[in-house]
């Protein structure tokens, strides 16, 4: 494994955690004290699971970018930050208010920040791999 591979996972991983602090610690609080009774009592001593799954989710975004690698640029990121995000990102909030009774607006803000978090992680490793230079 490269260079490029292990700056990509360690910046992507740093963004994600960045941005999951910015959008679910403080834009999404409020929803989340309004639905307190749906959630663990415990859920804080826990969340070392969710950091773990951060660390494995920041390294095969990653991998998975580095195997299709085109050398194209930030648009690039863009648009792999986009698929994966749609794709990642619709299962996690919809699938979640299928089986857990949260509000509508709390699933699609879910979906709309999640595939703004995968596009910027996209962007992210786009500018760690870099513009492939044309001869």
């Amino acid at each position: 494994m490269n260079k490029k591979l292990w700056l990509g996972f360690i910046a992507v991983f740093v963004t994600v955690e960045i941005v999951n602090f910015l959008v679910n610690g403080l834009l999404l609080m409020p929803d989340y004290q309004a639905t307190q009774s749906l959630w663990r009592p415990n859920m804080m001593s826990l969340l070392w699971i969710y950091h773990v799954l951060m660390v494995f989710g920041a390294f095969f975004f990653t991998f998975i970018f580095a195997k299709g690698y085109e050398g194209k640029g930030v648009m690039e990121g863009v648009r792999y930050g986009l698929y994966i995000g749609i794709w990642l990102s619709m299962g996690m909030a919809y699938g979640t208010y299928a089986m857990i009774a949260i509000p509508y607006a709390l699933a699609l803000k879910w979906f709309l920040f999640g595939i703004v978090q995968y596009v910027i992680m996209g962007i992210v490793v786009a500018m760690v791999y870099g513009k492939k230079k044309v001869n």
